[in-house]
């Protein structure tokens, strides 16, 4: 069976590979359409034995007379892939498929549903469910996502549940002082971090700051440090999608609010030996599926504090595997910092809890298989032929695959 992976960033969306890695050594023959990146993740990807197809297949919304040109090279993609399932990860790219191909297109098309922000919003809901056809299925990646699908009137039969899932082999609960040496601070003061992009405020969505809630996080900081003085803190991830100016300006409350006791670290590649320095992790976020920023500080056994919205209180359960506080409140974000650090064989019981979770939930051995039975559930009804066209290379760089592409 060939599945076509359509994948709208070429830098972040890691579970696509860690995905395609299991899908493939179950004998599917995968093809990723994703954007060109010089230090992107192609090659990874070929070695694994997968087609690379470059090609921006999202919605150009700063160029929307572009709009007619992706269009036209979705379809162009698919006529000469000829998958029997098109697997897309993310909202733009979904609607442009359905765009593209029609409802009435015979190919299946799943949509693994990676967030919840575009179902918080009617408009943008609406048009995920007005554009799919009798051959669109949905994969929810949270049971707040699969209630709402059914809450908007989609079958049970066309909405799955499977979470995420990642390499559980990347991450140690051995702590290495990497962090900390960094830092120049001692063993025991207390260090929490929050571990996250920076996605400036969509103001079409009516938002005045970050869904991830890195206000949030600074303005809580100097209420804990009432209660716990030696407390530092630090933020690992940069600017998302150029949002140099949101960052600028977060680092800029960082300075006022923290008078040095909290630390920008941008963005880095050696997170997984960082996390075990963290007394505490937090996800403040305002709109929410199982982010990895939970997912990972319990595979690395860090307490967590997350927001209770979309899918966190999936994971992280109030009292079981975690605290959990309401979203937008930086004194209940302080009070759990507080809570935590000042019990620590309490935060020990609820890691230990939230690690066991974790690795039933999000182990990639285990959720790509549920990918590859719902494969077979969803070709088992609609069956399509098809073989990648003779002159296909490992790597599709020609210019009728390049038309639309938002490089």
């Amino acid at each position: 069976m060939k599945i076509l992976h359509i994948v709208k960033t070429a830098t972040g969306a890691t579970w696509v590979y860690h995905q395609v890695r299991v899908l493939r050594s179950l004998g599917f023959e995968i093809v990723v359409a994703l954007p060109h990146a010089a230090n992107g993740p192609a090659d990874k990807y070929r070695e694994l034995g997968a087609t690379v197809v470059h090609i921006n297949l999202d919605v150009p919304t700063k160029r929307p007379w572009r709009i007619p040109a992706v269009l036209q090279a979705c379809r162009t993609l698919v006529k000469n892939v000829r998958p029997n399932i098109i697997h897309t990860h993310h909202v733009g790219t979904t609607l442009v498929v359905r765009a593209a191909l029609g409802k009435s297109s015979p190919i299946p098309r799943i949509f693994q549903v990676p967030g919840t922000l575009h179902l918080e919003h009617a408009f943008f809901a609406h048009l995920d469910i007005s554009l799919a056809g009798p051959c669109d299925h949905w994969i929810a990646c949270c049971r707040w996502t699969q209630r709402k699908y059914h809450q908007l009137g989609v079958s049970p039969k066309r909405v799955s549940l499977s979470y995420l899932g990642t390499d559980l082999n990347s991450f140690t609960t051995t702590r290495t002082n990497i962090l900390r040496n960094e830092l120049g601070l001692a063993p025991d003061t207390p260090l929490v971090g929050m571990v996250c992009y920076m996605y400036a405020p969509k103001r079409f969505l009516g938002q005045t700051t970050g869904l991830k809630g890195h206000e949030d996080f600074i303005a809580a900081l100097p209420l804990a440090k009432k209660e716990c003085p030696d407390l530092h803190a630090v933020i690992i991830g940069a600017a998302w999608n150029g949002a140099i100016k949101y960052e600028t300006h977060l680092r800029e409350l960082g300075r006022k609010a923290c008078n040095g006791s909290l630390a920008f670290l941008g963005t880095r590649s050696d997170v997984p030996a960082l996390y075990p320095d963290l007394d505490l992790a937090v996800v403040p976020s305002h709109s929410e599926n199982v982010p990895f920023a939970a997912i990972e500080p319990l595979l690395s056994g860090v307490p967590v504090v997350a927001t209770n919205v979309g899918g966190l209180p999936d994971l992280v359960q109030e009292g079981v595997s975690g605290r959990l506080i309401p979203p937008r409140n930086p004194t209940a974000i302080a009070a759990a910092i507080v809570a935590s650090l000042q019990n620590r064989a309490d935060a020990r019981r609820l890691t230990t809890k939230g690690q066991e979770m974790a690795r039933h939930l999000f182990d990639v051995e285990t959720t790509a298989r549920e990918i590859s039975q719902i494969y077979t559930d969803v070709g088992r009804k609609t069956r399509v032929s098809g073989t990648v066209d003779e002159g296909l290379s490992r790597t599709i760089s020609s210019e009728v695959f390049n038309e639309g592409s938002d490089r």
